[in-house]
């Protein structure tokens, strides 16, 4: 876990409550939006919100529903600030700051394949950024965008919380079997400790 996903853990278990869930959708939303993407940990906080469901901190249903309005909101806010700045959100001052590479390699991708583009950038970081807005400049109509931004955020949101949560339940397997071994290893340990004192005072005797 690198230092920002550990922060981003270290915040969530200290919240208890709504609070978890909003922090959560704020990331995944922010990440879509004003390609902020690049910096802000949306999937990772979906990660560990599932690992937190698995261990009875939160609602696995109310987390994917958050995490899907968020993530698919995100997406429409930017594609409107593709429309709205058009091809100058590239010179804008942070999207100078993005590189002319990850601009070019997100336009190729979305000139390509179209639609099919803003579904499968979903689940890479630096498409999942740029290709809304670069969709929304490009003026592709809305109802195309729509539907596949919608497809993509939700399958997103269940792929992310569900690895998080699979994870989550194999931790809580994992901890009831280390608790076992423990048990049975501390037992062992007293056991043996008392056989050796036996011995010892049947020498002395």
């Amino acid at each position: 876990m690198g230092p920002l996903a550990a922060r981003i853990d270290a915040l969530l278990t200290a919240l208890h409550g709504w609070p978890v869930y909003l922090v959560i959708g704020l990331l995944a939303f922010g990440e879509a939006a004003v390609f902020v993407g690049l910096v802000l940990p949306g999937e990772t906080s979906l990660v560990l919100g599932g690992v937190l469901a698995a261990q009875g901190n939160l609602h696995l249903p109310v987390l994917i529903a958050v995490g899907i309005v968020a993530a698919v909101s995100g997406d429409q806010v930017g594609y409107a600030v593709g429309r709205w700045m058009g091809p100058g959100m590239r010179r804008s001052r942070l999207g100078r700051r993005i590189g002319t590479t990850h601009w070019d390699h997100a336009e190729d991708v979305l000139a390509r394949r179209g639609a099919v583009a803003v579904f499968a950038g979903r689940f890479v970081a630096v498409l999942r950024a740029l290709v809304p807005g670069l969709a929304g400049a490009g003026r592709m109509p809305y109802r195309h965008f729509l539907p596949a931004n919608a497809a993509g955020g939700t399958l997103w949101v269940l792929a992310a919380t569900g690895v998080g949560y699979l994870a989550g339940q194999s931790w809580r397997h994992a901890e009831a079997l280390l608790g076992v071994w423990g048990a049975t290893g501390a037992a062992v340990a007293v056991i043996g400790v008392a056989v050796a004192a036996v011995r010892r005072r049947r020498r002395q005797a």
